[in-house]
């Protein structure tokens, strides 16, 4: 079984368990490892759940031809977004302690104060500049969670890019 010749419609059912999966192994670390998610993470686990969104309507649909390199094209962009948001959490993560932000308002709070009346802009802002939790390092396997979500976000974008691209003979 040689998965560079699935079908579009596999491989995106694929990608939808790839995001499930990591959102449910979030879910566990949260409440199991007792590890607290920072608003970077929080982040990330949105550009999951709208990646897996992405991959089970594009499964569903299943379109042909120029279809498939809209969906290809959408997840890579949301992944972009997702690889900027875990590098610069990582880029937190890397600075000396001294320079680490102070930690900041829980992000709930954050959005029922609309960060000082700046919006939802305002709010995204201040949860990109980073905080004091978002430094702190819990390694998985020795690795830490964004670099985990980085390295996801190119093998799903990955994915969709092969995905759309199969030769015409193998199209289904």
């Amino acid at each position: 079984m040689n998965p560079l010749r699935w079908s579009f419609r596999v491989n995106f059912f694929l990608g939808f368990l790839i995001c499930t999966g990591l959102l449910a192994f979030a879910l566990y670390a949260q409440y199991v490892l007792m590890m607290d998610p920072c608003p970077l993470c929080i982040l990330q686990r949105v550009v999951f759940s709208t990646l897996g969104l992405l991959f089970l309507i594009g499964g569903l649909q299943a379109p042909r031809g120029g279809g498939r390199a809209v969906y290809a094209a959408l997840i890579v962009l949301v992944a972009l977004v997702g690889i900027a948001i875990a590098s610069r959490h990582l880029w937190i993560q890397s600075l000396p302690a001294d320079q680490v932000p102070s930690c900041g308002a829980p992000l709930g709070y954050l959005l029922e104060t609309r960060a000082g009346n700046g919006g939802l802009i305002g709010v995204l802002l201040k949860v990109l500049s980073g905080s004091g939790e978002c430094a702190r390092v819990d390694p998985i396997l020795g690795v830490s969670m964004p670099a985990w979500s980085l390295l996801w976000y190119v093998l799903l974008a990955g994915l969709a890019i092969v995905a759309a691209r199969r030769p015409k003979g193998l199209m289904k």
